[in-house]
C-alpha cells in the first residue's frame, strides 16, 4: 500500500512538472510570435542639424539641410525622413554655380531607390529662375523625372504666371515640363519668342 502511494505521488509530480513545462514553452512561443510581429519601424539613427552631400562621379549633385533627420534602416525599404522641414540644393553640370532649390515642411528619401518625396508648402526654384509652388512633389532620380498631382503655381523669370490645376510632370533639370489642365497670363512677347522658328 505504501509502495503504490509512492508511485502515484511520483506520477502526479511527473505530470505536474510536464504540465508546467508545456505551459512555459507555449508562453515562450507566444512571446516569440509577439516580438516577431512587433514593428521594427523605428529610427536607427537620429541626426540633428543634418547636412547631406550627394556626389555623382565626384560632382556634387545635391546638398540637403534639415533640423532633424531620422534614418530607418531595420526595415525592408530603408528610408530617411525630415519631419521638421528640409532645404535641398540640386546642381546641374551645365550650370554648377547656380543651384536649383527645393524647400518643404516634410521630406522622405529612399536612398537605394533614389526616390524623394516632399510635402507641405513645397517651393522649387530652378537655376533658370522659374519658381514653382505646390503642396507635394515626387522625384524619381533614376528616371530623372519630377511629378505631382497637386495644383502647381509657376512664376516665370519674366514675371508671367501659369497654373497647372491637375499637376505636372517634368525632367528633373526642368529643361522640359508638362502641365495638366493649365491656365495663366504668359506675356505675348514670351509666346512670340516660343513660336519663332529657330
Amino acid at each position: 500500500m505504501d509502495f503504490s502511494k509512492k508511485i502515484s505521488y511520483k506520477n502526479i509530480a511527473c505530470l505536474f512538472s510536464c504540465a508546467i513545462f508545456f505551459i512555459l514553452t507555449s508562453c515562450e512561443e507566444d512571446l516569440t510570435r509577439a516580438n516577431g510581429s512587433k514593428s521594427k519601424n523605428f529610427p536607427s539613427q537620429i541626426i540633428n542639424n543634418a547636412n547631406i552631400i550627394q556626389r555623382d562621379s565626384g560632382f556634387i549633385s545635391l546638398k540637403a539641410k534639415a533640423k532633424i533627420i531620422e534614418k530607418y534602416e531595420l526595415i525592408d525599404s530603408p528610408y530617411i525622413v525630415a519631419r521638421k522641414g528640409i532645404n535641398i540644393e540640386f546642381f546641374d553640370k551645365k550650370k554648377p554655380k547656380v543651384p536649383g532649390k527645393i524647400t518643404a515642411k516634410y521630406a522622405r528619401i529612399f536612398e537605394y531607390k533614389k526616390f524623394y518625396e516632399a510635402k507641405g508648402d513645397v517651393r522649387i526654384t530652378t537655376n533658370e529662375g522659374q519658381r514653382f509652388a505646390m503642396q507635394s512633389i515626387y522625384w524619381d532620380q533614376r528616371k530623372n523625372r519630377i511629378y505631382t498631382k497637386d495644383t502647381v503655381y509657376v512664376t516665370m523669370e519674366d514675371g508671367s504666371t501659369l497654373v497647372g490645376a491637375n499637376g505636372m510632370t517634368a525632367k528633373d533639370d526642368f529643361s522640359e515640363y508638362k502641365f495638366f489642365n493649365n491656365s495663366g497670363d504668359f506675356s505675348t512677347k514670351r509666346l512670340e519668342e516660343k513660336k519663332t522658328p529657330q
